[in-house]
This record gives C-alpha cells, structure tokens and sequence, in this order.
C-alpha cells in the first residue's frame, strides 16, 4: 500500500505546526463534528430499509446484500486513492464536494429500481463517505496537532450519535409519508448543511515538514494479526448493526418501528459506551480493556442467540453489544502504538482489514439468511466475535514475545 500522509498520527506532528491552524479551529472542529454526524446517519441507513430496497429492486435478501459490498467497495477505492486529494488540494473543498456527491447518492438510493444500478450508486456513496471519513480525521489533527486527542473523541462520538439517530428519522418518516423514499431524501439533504458550513471556511494547513522519530519495528506478525483483527472486528459491528432489523422482523420480535428502534438503541449505546471509555481508557491497560470488551461483546451475543424467541432478551443482548464493542476499535490502536509507530503505510493496512472485514460478513450473512434462517445470522456474528477474541490472544502471545527480558519495550514503543 503507497505510502500516505493523511494518516499519520497526532504523535508525529511537530510542536511548530501548532501555532499555523486554521483561522478558527473551534469553528472548524464544530464544521468536522457535524460532517461526521451526517456520515453516522448514512452509515446506519442501509439496514433498516434493506427489506424495502430488496423489493424496489424485486430481488431477495440475498441478491440485495451485495450492496454492502459495493458500498464498502467505494469506501477502499477512497483509502487507497482519492484520498490522496487532501495532499494536493485545500481540504475543505474536497469535503464540500464529497458531502454533495454524497446527497446525490442518497437521494437516488430509493428511486433505483434495478440492483445493479442500485450497486453501483452504493459504490458512489461508499466513495464519497470514505473519502470524507478519512478526511475528517486528517483535518482535525492538521487543525489541533499534539492536542488532538479529546476532540478526536469527539468526533467519533459525533458519528455514534448520527447512527443513532438515522433508524429514528427513518421510522418516523415512513410512519409519516408511508415511503422510505422520503427517509432517503431527509438523510440526502442533512449533508447540504454541512458542506456549506465547511465550504465557507478555511482550510488548515497541510503540516508538509514532519519529523519522525525512531520507528518502532513494525513486525509483520504484530501487523497481521492487527490487520486480522480488526477485518473480524469491523465485520461483527456493522453486520449486526446491518441484520438486527430484518431479524428481528423475520421473528416477528418486533414489527418494522419497534426494530427502527432496536436498531437505534444498539447504535445509542454503542455511542453512550465511546463516551464511557474515555475515563475507563485511563484508568486500564489497552490488553485489559480489549479483554473486557471482547467477553461482554460475546456474553451479548449469547444472549441473543439463547433467547431469540423472546423480544426482551434481544434488546438485552443488543444493547450489551453495544455497549461492549464500543472501545474495541480505538483501544486497539492504542495497543498497537505500544508496540510500533503507526506509520500511514501501516495505518492504512488496518483500515484496510476494516473495510474487507466490513464488506465480507455483512455480504455473507445475506446468502446465508433466507436459506438457514435468521439465527444463522447471530450465529455467524457470534463465530466471528469468537475468532475475533482468539486473534486477540495469539496477538498478546506474539506482542509479549517481542518484550526483552528487561522488561523494556522495543524502540519506538510508546507507553502511558
């Protein structure tokens, strides 16, 4: 993977770039926050009116969860090479112009009526959201430096809201207009908003002139199973958060509102969790928090497969994956920052595995949903999760196994 410098962490910037931001961070910072709301909205959008595509489309589950590759498609074509835009032109620009691509495609999501062409205006929004979403994190760090780190928890916290919210608005507009068309074109015109605001202002400076320090050796192994990682992690989050509401409708555990609201709910305590795990994330290791999660995320899903005849224990279980899956995705690149720098080549490859872990089980729970039924769904989330936790301890067994015996961490490692 080329290298980049969009992805190079707050760590690495210098104190000089400090002073040189944009003529109004505050302002700026609110700008990014807003844009990463929108993408939670269009993010958590596609699952609960995957039903009503299928029929817009006259197609099965099964044929229609191709969408899911086509969008996660356009969200790796974005990191591997139209995010490159940011080296070459002002940022805002190029934000403003992905947010109203982005409008674009989501308006014409309900109105496509054949799957290919609908695949192909998912590739588009899958583009425009990763070129934004890589984006948004580049600028903030360009816009506050070393001190990044609150507001970067911010901004994910910002995109947890928005995927809350997007279930809500879309059962509150079908009950209102009887179309998911108008939900669609609700969600398409929340991004107008956000590119005028950002195209109005500044752009930050590109800090050209970076000083690294020693790089920690990035060992292919380490690497890997990082990589491995979070393409199983990425794969279990959004293919529960894409599946609850048809599941919970193939069930009959709820009708299509009281899933709209199962779904919001897994997202809302996903986000509640982000925020919970700031002060928790100071006061435990990473490898002790990663452990924490992965056994909450699992007991979750046991909840929901044991007890998937009763609505009440999938709300249980829906709302405990939230809350345990939501520090797994930060807490490890803080674990992996203990033992490597990240550098933007190294970066890219977990944003990488993300993304193909993102796209390949959503993709395979839809072949599998019509023929083995609905639970093989959570079944398969729950292998995953499963796999996921034995990457974990093969990881600590190979990070541990790089520790010398004095107890001193390889070069470049960073501790807290």
């Amino acid at each position: 993977m080329p290298q980049t410098t969009i992805s190079a962490p707050s760590h690495l910037a210098t104190p000089s770039a400090a002073p040189s931001r944009a003529a109004a961070p505050l302002a700026t910072t609110f700008g990014y926050y807003l844009v990463f709301v929108v993408l939670g909205l269009v993010a958590a959008s596609l699952g609960p009116t995957l039903p009503d595509l299928a029929a817009n489309t006259r197609s099965q589950l099964s044929q229609v969860s191709v969408l899911f590759l086509a969008n996660s498609a356009g969200r790796i074509v974005a990191a591997l090479g139209i995010a490159r835009l940011y080296d070459r032109w002002p940022g805002h620009p190029v934000m403003a112009g992905m947010l109203a691509l982005l409008a674009i495609m989501m308006a014409l999501v309900p109105v496509t009526p054949v799957l290919g062409l609908l695949a192909l205006v998912l590739f588009g929004r899958g583009l425009a959201q990763g070129t934004i979403d890589l984006g948004g994190n580049a600028l903030l760090i360009w816009v506050h430096g070393a001190r990044v780190g609150p507001y970067m928890n911010g901004l994910h916290f910002a995109f947890g809201v928005g995927a809350f919210l997007a279930p809500v608005i879309i059962a509150q507009v079908v009950l209102a207009t009887g179309s998911v068309t108008w939900a669609y074109w609700a969600l398409a015109a929340t991004a107008l908003p956000a590119a005028l605001w950002i195209a109005l202002l500044p752009s930050p400076p590109n800090p050209a002139q970076q000083r690294r320090g020693p790089d920690g050796e990035a060992n292919f192994l380490l690497v890997a199973l990082i990589v491995l990682f979070f393409g199983l992690y990425v794969g279990a989050e959004v293919g529960f958060g894409s599946w609850l509401f048809s599941y919970a409708r193939a069930l009959q555990l709820a009708d299509a509102t009281a899933a709209a609201y199962m779904t919001a709910a897994y997202y809302g305590t996903y986000t509640i969790g982000r925020l919970l795990a700031i002060p928790i994330a100071a006061r435990l290791s990473p490898r002790l928090l990663l452990g924490g999660s992965l056994i909450a995320s699992l007991a979750a899903m046991g909840i929901v497969l044991l007890g998937w005849r009763s609505p009440a224990t999938t709300w249980i279980g829906a709302l405990g994956l939230g809350l345990g899956m939501a520090a797994i995705f930060p807490t490890m690149f803080s674990l992996a920052e203990r033992h490597m720098h990240i550098s933007g080549q190294i970066s890219g490859w977990f944003f990488f595995g993300g993304s193909v872990g993102g796209m390949t089980l959503p993709w395979l729970i839809g072949q599998i949903f019509e023929g083995l039924g609905p639970r093989a769904a959570m079944t398969a989330i729950f292998v995953d999760l499963a796999l996921t936790t034995i990457v974990f301890g093969l990881l600590m067994l190979a990070a541990h196994a790089r520790v010398p015996a004095t107890g001193q961490a390889p070069q470049g490692t960073h501790r807290r």
